[in-house]
């Protein structure tokens, strides 16, 4: 059922969103690149990234802000017309992505502090991940907008975890979180696939009339449109682990907010793979001292075999929308 009110909101706040994302864009990349905050580029990488040095990095802020300022005008329209309680899962969803940006955000800082292309330990970073995702998942719980029976996709059928639900969602969103930020590599990937993913909870939400969900949908698709702009290739600003961190905790978020957690895996199905080629990658090396891949993660294999960022993208973000398509069947 077609509802007016609340697609009247999901445009206002998408267009806030992009409005002010392109706005504080066009604010902090000059600081940015007044304060010398640029990309330090892995010696180990391909070569023709050296260009890249010095770009701005830490960019995710500008879409971050921006998203803050549009759902906050929208939180203050329910209140008035009383409706705020709606918006409850909304604000611990988010608070899941802004936690995980600020993972990133001192990741970014103590890599800038260092002048190389690593920050925090992956024992610390992992932590604070874990703590962050636990507080999460105990919230969800304790305000009622979590039950521990998993959803099997294409299936009518759910299984009660008990306890070990909460493991579970803890490495998911985990997992995913980090997922992202490997996708992370290539000018406008990350930003291009996690729009797509985006759309497709909006389309989700539209279906199942939850406002929180398409709230959430509507500051992503608007915030990484805006950024997208200054993140095409070539990229003048990069988002870093400030933003792909919140993404991650924002589209792994949404699928806690249809209680279908398994549902990311699907249409996050690149960030899967992304993971994956360097699991596979590091097991082969170590077991048969062998690579199978040129190098990764998978989009930096793509990149030796000739293929050119935007092709990346463009071929990335359409099997996006193929697991979009996927996974809506399997809801």
């Amino acid at each position: 059922m077609f509802n007016k009110e609340l697609f009247v909101n999901f445009l206002t706040v998408a267009v806030l969103s992009f409005t002010f994302t392109v706005i504080i864009s066009k604010i902090v990349i000059p600081i940015l690149r007044g304060h010398k905050i640029g990309q330090q580029i892995r010696a180990e990488g391909p070569a023709w990234h050296k260009s890249k040095a010095g770009t701005p990095t830490m960019g995710g802020i500008c879409f971050i802000m921006a998203m803050l300022i549009a759902l906050a005008v929208m939180t203050v329209i329910y209140a008035f017309v009383g409706k705020q309680r709606e918006l409850i899962p909304l604000a611990l969803t988010l608070g899941l992505a802004l936690a995980n940006g600020l993972v990133g955000f001192v990741d970014d800082y103590c890599k800038l502090i260092k002048k190389q292309n690593e920050g925090l330990k992956a024992y610390q970073k992992f932590i604070l991940q874990v703590v962050v995702a636990g507080l999460y998942v105990f919230a969800l719980k304790m305000l009622g907008y979590l039950d521990t029976s998993l959803s099997i996709p294409f299936t009518d059928f759910s299984f009660e975890l008990g306890w070990v639900y909460y493991i579970f969602a803890v490495i998911l969103i985990v997992g995913m979180a980090n997922s992202v930020n490997l996708t992370d590599g290539v000018d406008g990937l990350a930003t291009s696939v996690t729009l797509v993913v985006s759309g497709f909870f909006a389309v989700v939400a539209f279906n199942m009339l939850n406002a929180s969900l398409a709230l959430m949908s509507a500051a992503l698709i608007g915030g990484l449109v805006g950024f997208l702009i200054f993140n095409a290739h070539p990229a003048k600003v990069f988002m870093g682990d400030t933003g792909s961190l919140f993404l991650g905790g924002a589209v792994t978020g949404a699928a806690f907010l249809i209680n279908e957690p398994l549902i990311i895996i699907i249409v996050g199905g690149i960030y899967v793979f992304e993971t994956l080629s360097v699991m596979i990658q590091v097991t082969s090396f170590k077991l048969r001292n062998k690579r199978v891949f040129k190098m990764t993660p998978i989009h930096h294999h793509f990149e030796k075999c000739g293929w050119k960022e935007g092709k990346i993208v463009a071929v990335f973000s359409a099997v996006t929308a193929v697991f979009a398509v996927i996974a809506w069947f399997g809801l």
